[in-house]
């Protein structure tokens, strides 16, 4: 049997132990990500609000995007589709997520409307509307941290993420490397500009992804960080 030239059992090595380094490489960097910042963790849960659906919608327990698109919900399909689009039809097969839109009560009619410009005949099963009285709605909003303000319709074209222990997450630090070298002021991303395709498709799909890691590694014991919560943002201005 003829023997194996030096090079190529050298080669054949290198090509196999190669990829085993690599991944041993990034094995220990799995579990040293930052966690989804907390921003507030008192929002408040939907008590007294009808939903379209035949349970009660709650926030507790889930992992929701919960949007507010006032009494003309029709207006706005533009940030209701990027919403369907870029989160909704990424995410709906995790565990315990769901999309919250709250309506004013009355507008039940609009929000079939609505539902029927944007679904394309597909699975919504975790998409819900919670319909609410003027003053429970604005409670729900005041009890979220937003550089934002519903306007006199109860609209607002951000959305937020909300955790199963009914906190918000976001960044407390939302700077970019560039902004970050130039030592710029920190400035925080409580909110989603649905609007903005950019912010939804990449930092807002980013973050939930970051959060689901979370609490995989939860379920699996491995999880050993603390969020930061937005007190943190007092003490880097």
């Amino acid at each position: 049997m003829k023997k194996m030239p030096l090079k190529t059992i050298l080669v054949l090595g290198i090509l196999f132990f190669l990829p085993v380094l690599f991944l041993l490489m990034l094995y220990p960097s799995t579990h040293n990500y930052n966690p989804l910042d907390i921003v507030d963790d008192s929002v408040g849960e939907l008590q007294f609000f009808s939903s379209n659906s035949d349970e009660q919608v709650q926030l507790k327990d889930h992992i929701t995007i919960l949007g507010f698109l006032g009494n003309e919900p029709l207006d706005h399909v533009i940030a209701a589709s990027n919403l369907k689009e870029l989160v909704y039809d990424k995410f709906k097969g995790f565990k315990t997520f769901q999309i919250v839109i709250v309506l004013p009560k009355g507008t039940e009619d609009k929000a079939l409307q609505l539902q029927k410009e944007i679904n394309n005949y597909e699975d919504m099963r975790f998409w819900y509307y919670a319909f609410g009285e003027p003053n429970d709605i604005a409670k729900v909003f005041n009890s979220l941290k937003s550089e934002e303000s519903l306007d006199e319709n109860f609209f607002t074209d951000h959305v937020f993420i909300i955790d199963k222990d009914l906190a918000q997450r976001g960044r407390i630090d939302d700077r970019e490397d560039k902004e970050l070298e130039q030592n710029k002021t920190t400035y925080p991303l409580y909110s989603y500009d649905c609007i903005e395709v950019a912010e939804v498709k990449n930092k807002m799909s980013d973050d939930l992804r970051i959060l689901f890691t979370e609490y995989r590694q939860k379920r699996k014991g491995k999880f050993d960080s603390s969020s930061r919560r937005a007190e943190d943002l007092k003490e880097t201005k």
